[in-house]
C-alpha cells in the first residue's frame, strides 16, 4: 500500500486543476490551477458566502451600462472576473474564465469578450499570464483563440472538445490548452451502447484523451492536454501522466481518501513509439470530420446549449437583483 494518498501521487505525475467555482473547496485540495464555467458560477453564486461578489458585480453593472441589458452584461463580466480573482488568491497558477457560449460561432464577439475579461483582470492587478480564456471548440472558437494568442498574447483554453479533429485544429492554431471531456464522451457511449462497465483503458473518453495526448507529444505540439469532465476516479487514474487533469471537489476528495498505487499511464516517451500519421485540417475538412462524428457533434451542440442556458439564468438572476 502506498504511504501517500492517490491525490498526492497523482500530483507528482500531472498538474491537478480544480473544476469548481467554489474557492473555499479549491483551497482545501491545493490544486495548481482552477477552471470555471457559467454552470459552476451559477451554482456558486447562489451560496450566501458569495453575496458580496454579486453585490459588487451589480454596482459595477449599474455604473457601466446605458440600459438594463448593457448593465446586466457588464455585471456578468465583472462577476466572472470577481470569481476568478478570488480563485487566484488560493491557487498558485492560472484560472480559466469562460466566454459566453452564445458567442461560440462569433469570432469577433469572442475576441472582444476575451479582451474585456483581460482588461478587468489587469485593472485588478492580475497579469494576463495567470488567466486562460475559455472558448468552445467550434471552428470559430478556435480561430478566435488563434487571433488572441498570436496578436494579443492572451492564452486560451479550448473547451467542449470531444473529437480528434477539434484537437488537431487547436494544435494547428497554437492554443495554450485544450480540455477534452472524458465523462461526457463516456455518457454518450453508455446511452448509445447500453454498456456501463467499460474497463478504464477501454473507456471511450479515456481512449480519446490518450489518442490526443500521444498525437501532440509525437509531433511536438506545445498545447497542454487537460482531461476534463470525469465521472469516476478510475477515468482519472487511467490518464495519470497527462499534462493536466481538471477534477471536481467530490472526486478530489475520493482521491485524497484512496491509498491505491498510481502508476504513470501516459508519457512523452511512449507517445514517440506510436505509429501515428500527421493530419492537417482546413475549415472544410474540420467541419466534415466533426459532422462524421455523431458523438462529438451531439455533445458539442448540447454543451453549448447548456452553458448558454445557464448564462441566461445567471443574467436573469442579476437582472432581478438590479431591479429590486
Amino acid at each position: 500500500m502506498a504511504t501517500k494518498n492517490a491525490l498526492e501521487q497523482l500530483k507528482e505525475l500531472t498538474t491537478v486543476v480544480a473544476d469548481t467555482g467554489d474557492f473555499q473547496a479549491i483551497a482545501q485540495f491545493q490544486p495548481t490551477d482552477a477552471t470555471t464555467n457559467p454552470s459552476l458560477i451559477l451554482a456558486a453564486s447562489k451560496l450566501p458566502q458569495y453575496d458580496h461578489l454579486i453585490d459588487d458585480a451589480i454596482k459595477y453593472g449599474q455604473a457601466n451600462g446605458n440600459d438594463i441589458n448593457e448593465k446586466v452584461t457588464a455585471a456578468m463580466d465583472k462577476l466572472f472576473v470577481s470569481f476568478g480573482l478570488e480563485i487566484l488568491k488560493v491557487v498558485p497558477g492560472r484560472v480559466s474564465t469562460e466566454v459566453d457560449a452564445r458567442l461560440s460561432f462569433d469570432v469577433e464577439g469572442s475576441i472582444e469578450k476575451a479582451k474585456k475579461f483581460i482588461a478587468l483582470y489587469e485593472k485588478a492587478g492580475i497579469s494576463k499570464k495567470r488567466v486562460l480564456i475559455k472558448l468552445s471548440s467550434t471552428w470559430e472558437g478556435i480561430q478566435a483563440a488563434k487571433v488572441l494568442e498570436e496578436q494579443y498574447g492572451i492564452h486560451c483554453n479550448l473547451t467542449l472538445l470531444f473529437a480528434f479533429a477539434q484537437a488537431v485544429a487547436c494544435a494547428e492554431a497554437g492554443v495554450t490548452l485544450i480540455s477534452p471531456f472524458v465523462g461526457r464522451i463516456y455518457d454518450w457511449y453508455v446511452k448509445s451502447t447500453g454498456t456501463e462497465d467499460f474497463e478504464p483503458q477501454e473507456d471511450p473518453g479515456v481512449k480519446s484523451v490518450t489518442a490526443i495526448y500521444n498525437y501532440y507529444k509525437k509531433f511536438g505540439y506545445k498545447t497542454i492536454v487537460m482531461g476534463a469532465s470525469f465521472r469516476n476516479t478510475s477515468q482519472i487514474l487511467a490518464l495519470a501522466g497527462c499534462d493536466n487533469l481538471t477534477i471536481s471537489p467530490k472526486l478530489l476528495e475520493e482521491l485524497k481518501q484512496s491509498k491505491v498505487i498510481v502508476p504513470r499511464m501516459l508519457s512523452d516517451e511512449t507517445a514517440q513509439l506510436k505509429e501515428i500519421q500527421k493530419v492537417h485540417l482546413d475549415e472544410k475538412s474540420f467541419r466534415w470530420l466533426l459532422n462524421e462524428d455523431a458523438m462529438a457533434t451531439e455533445k458539442l451542440a448540447e454543451g453549448i446549449r447548456k452553458f448558454a442556458e445557464d448564462a441566461v439564468k445567471l443574467e436573469n438572476f442579476l437582472k432581478e437583483k438590479m431591479l429590486q
